[in-house]
């Protein structure tokens, strides 16, 4: 079924195969398609790539869709939020063309298989480490996404920034003809990233979570002055100056291979990547040093 809220601006599609009859129609016009995935809870840094999406395509694809099967914790998966009919006005004022809104059962018909693959280092640290299945879950939902739109581009933020290598790993292994696009972290005006989750934040947790932009940012003026461990403990002792912050990791590794940098020999850049637990939502960062 195809509903539209708007003639001309927003077509919301439901089924695989009219998304597919409708993008087969805007090739054969020479549009070159962009594509944005989405669990929904839309916020600026979703609106972000989608912007960008639009001044580098012919048409705007948007997916939401919570995918179950990245989800280690059904719990986790429960409290996820949903606000379809929100998210679909955002769209609309954006400017996006099409927007896929689909059941699981759209997605994963009767008999569909997870992807199997092997990440390497790459998905068997941090949150590879912390949330088993994460990955091969979330680039199932990626791959399967990427082959029902056949996009010329695609767009990621880099607030996942081990989810965007995974992406373009995957991309890389399997041949697929898309152009993996990471889009900058969009942040609140004291620093937080912005997160669906972050709406999951009570008011002591919100205003705690900016201690981990702060430590952050103090990284850079530790490198290489003092040691990655010496540095991983002052972060770890910063953020827990909160009650309510809990580091699950927080790691120095290699932008292009995440692996961990035990010594900055060698090196001249680095990437911060870091996991805090409240008693509410899980946050994570990150962020990218030269030197």
């Amino acid at each position: 079924m195809t509903t539209s809220i708007q003639p001309d601006l927003i077509r919301i599609f439901t089924t695989v195969q009219e998304l597919q009859q409708q993008l087969a129609q805007d090739k054969e016009h020479g549009a070159s398609i962009g594509f944005v995935p989405t669990m929904g809870a839309l916020h600026e840094g979703h609106l972000s790539l989608m912007q960008r999406a639009l001044a580098e395509n012919d048409r705007c694809v948007c997916s939401i869709f919570v995918n179950p099967t990245q989800f280690n914790d059904p719990a986790d998966l429960e409290k996820y939020p949903r606000m379809p009919e929100a998210d679909i006005r955002l769209l609309e004022k954006c400017g996006v063309d099409y927007v896929l809104l689909p059941s699981v059962k759209e997605i994963y018909p009767d008999g569909f298989q997870l992807l199997q693959m092997d990440f390497g280092t790459l998905g068997s640290v941090m949150e590879g480490a912390h949330r088993p299945g994460h990955f091969l879950g979330m680039a199932t939902v990626v791959k399967r996404l990427f082959d029902i739109l056949q996009a010329d581009r695609a767009y990621f933020g880099e607030k996942d920034f081990q989810q965007l290598a995974i992406v373009r790993n995957m991309v890389q292994q399997l041949n697929i003809p898309v152009e993996i696009i990471g889009c900058p972290t969009l942040r609140e005006a004291d620093g937080l990233a912005l997160s669906s989750r972050n709406m999951l934040l009570n008011e002591a947790q919100r205003k705690a979570a900016p201690l981990i932009h702060k430590a952050l940012l103090q990284v850079g003026t530790y490198i290489p002055h003092q040691t990655p461990a010496a540095i991983r403990e002052l972060v770890i002792r910063y953020i827990q100056q909160s009650p309510l912050l809990h580091v699950q990791y927080f790691e120095l590794v290699n932008p292009h291979t995440l692996a961990s940098i035990e010594s900055w020999e060698g090196h001249s850049e680095a990437q911060g990547c870091i996991a805090v637990l409240t008693e509410g939502p899980r946050l994570i960062d990150n962020m990218h040093y030269t030197f």
